[in-house]
């Protein structure tokens, strides 16, 4: 009798591109995401917040797990339950010393933003910051591997509670961690995936060739369009340089009201107005290095999301990007604010996104050496100047045992020979930059601070008290 046999892919293997972030974490890159969110009111005890994070860990099983590396890389790393969870190691208790103010938390933020997180163990930290004046902070870390910018937005809304007093809930179930798999069966498990992946593709074709065929159209034009912005590659700067291990950390803040009048009185939409601001501020930055910006345009990495809502809360990458002009040759705010505008128009109509979620799904099927490759030549190229993200998040209050969140300052790490990268969350009704720098290479970040406040502020209408 004949039997047929349908391997399914492993649901726990990281994704192509999950399993990228691994290998572009080299030579003082580190591959974690994180967020500075300061509360107010006094904080709560230590064993209280252990107590309150574990009573939501089953909502996020991925924070118990760790990776496990196929032998001799076979294949991607998977998921396995950590029999030796500990939410103490990943939930710690620092304080500030006195006087506690916002420049010792920011140092604080850049020496923990300069630790890469250890693989052995489920690659998140959260730090209780006391001592924060009349406040606190906890300062969160998760390496990209495991969760992008838009479904850590859901993540927080499930750790965090929605308002001050919540019901409480049904106590959280047992936890018993799997089994890890022996060697020989990763082993295996990655060979036959490794085979599986391409076919599971060309059953797809053969399924639906008219989908596939218009799906190809698309995906080929972008890639093409993306490949063009590649090639043109990004100008040099002081923002391109070789990275060290140790980072600063910075922010800048505004009211989601000033950066919508700024849209609205420029006919654009508010990514529009944070990267026209994010231009002048990179315009000051270059006068002050002494290199005249006149015509010049550096290139933004903006990562999209592409995550469909049915997705959301899920764990993992979905995202994809395109470069984004920057005209910091251009003096007057309002001509950079149409320049950008355009500019924004032009790429989604050229299909940049589609061509990099190609490329982010053609990376499910690479092998593991295909990956490291492309983490060696992303070291060598230099495509853009620096990552802005920028992800719209809650517009109501949260709450962590009672407190209330009142800042909500976001880190997106830096790739190889990039010095800065800039994260925007828009929260409860105000809008958060979180300025990350390579230690010696941006020695004036909160200097690029004042620069980035003082774009917003030359932009906003007459009328907008920034």
């Amino acid at each position: 009798m004949k039997r047929t046999i349908e391997v399914m892919a492993n649901a726990d293997r990281l994704s192509g591109l999950d399993a990228s972030f691994l290998s572009f974490e080299r030579q003082g890159a580190h591959m974690h995401v994180g967020s500075v969110l300061v509360f107010e009111g006094t904080p709560p005890a230590y064993d209280d917040l252990v107590e309150h994070v574990e009573s939501r860990l089953h909502l996020v099983p991925r924070y118990r797990q760790r990776l496990a590396f196929p032998p001799f890389g076979a294949g991607r790393p998977v998921w396995v339950d950590d029999r030796h969870f500990n939410t103490r190691y990943h939930v710690r208790h620092s304080a500030l010393p006195a006087p506690g103010d916002d420049d010792q938390l920011r140092r604080l933020a850049g020496r923990l933003f300069s630790q890469r997180l250890d693989r052995a163990k489920p690659l998140w930290e959260l730090w209780l910051v006391e001592g924060v004046g009349d406040r606190f902070a906890v300062i969160c870390k998760t390496h990209h591997a495991l969760v992008d910018g838009i479904s850590g937005v859901d993540i927080v809304t499930v750790l965090f509670d929605l308002d001050p007093d919540p019901s409480p809930g049904d106590p959280p179930p047992r936890w018993t961690p799997r089994p890890a798999p022996a060697r020989a069966a990763l082993f295996a498990d990655a060979l036959v995936e490794r085979v599986e992946a391409p076919l599971q593709v060309a059953r797809e074709v053969v399924a639906h060739p008219e989908r596939t065929g218009l799906g190809a159209g698309r995906a080929v034009a972008g890639l093409a369009a993306l490949a063009a912005a590649g090639v043109a590659g990004a100008p040099p700067s002081p923002l391109n340089v070789r990275i060290g291990p140790h980072r600063r950390f910075a922010w800048v803040e505004t009211e989601l009201a000033v950066l919508k009048a700024i849209k609205d009185a420029h006919g654009g939409t508010v990514n529009d107005a944070v990267l026209t601001v994010v231009a002048g501020a990179l315009r000051a930055h270059l006068f002050r290095h002494c290199r005249d910006p006149e015509g010049m345009e550096l290139k933004a990495m903006v990562p999209l999301s592409v995550r469909a809502d049915a997705e959301r809360g899920a764990l993992g990458n979905r995202v994809a990007a395109m470069y984004a002009p920057l005209p910091v040759g251009v003096a007057d705010p309002s001509e950079r604010f149409r320049f950008v505008h355009a500019a924004m128009a032009g790429l989604k109509e050229s299909g940049q996104a589609v061509g990099a979620q190609a490329i982010t799904r053609l990376a499910g099927v690479a092998a593991p050496t295909v990956l490291d490759q492309a983490a060696r030549l992303q070291a060598r190229q230099r495509f853009f100047n620096l990552t802005v993200t920028n992800v719209p998040g809650p517009q109501f209050p949260l709450y962590v045992l009672g407190r209330r969140l009142r800042a909500f300052y976001p880190q997106v790490p830096l790739v190889l020979n990039t010095a800065l990268g800039i994260a925007v969350m828009s929260y409860d009704g105000r809008v958060f930059f979180g300025l990350l720098g390579d230690y010696d290479a941006m020695a004036d970040l909160d200097l690029f601070a004042g620069d980035l406040g003082a774009a917003i502020a030359e932009l906003a209408p007459a009328t907008i008290h920034v």
